[in-house]
């Protein structure tokens, strides 16, 4: 069975306060429009931040997005290490989550 790209608590969120999820989606829309970087560095450096901070269950969504938009595998494993230096090896427990994302498409 396929698991979802999102977590359940984010799809909870969108059922559950649609008015909510609607002006958080028109945030993240406007934001991704200004943004100056190309799609796949975005998603690329989206994954490294996921990874700093452990918010573990948007790394599949954003490693497909990122795959999507041509990203390697070598550079998802780079975007999920790059902050080793910054965090330490916490970053290291979404590297499982990221490649099973990847390899899974």
């Amino acid at each position: 069975m396929n698991k979802p790209l999102v977590s359940n608590a984010f799809q909870t969120f969108m059922r559950e306060a649609p008015e909510h999820a609607k002006a958080w989606m028109e945030v993240v829309q406007k934001l991704d429009n200004v943004s100056a970087l190309d799609k796949k560095t975005e998603e690329l450096a989206y994954i490294a931040v996921l990874a700093a901070v452990r918010l573990e269950s948007g790394i599949t969504f954003h490693v497909k997005q990122a795959k999507a938009n041509g990203a390697s595998r070598e550079e998802i494993i780079s975007a999920v290490l790059v902050g080793l230096p910054a965090v330490g090896n916490a970053v290291t427990s979404s590297l499982p989550i990221a490649l099973e994302a990847y390899d899974n498409e």
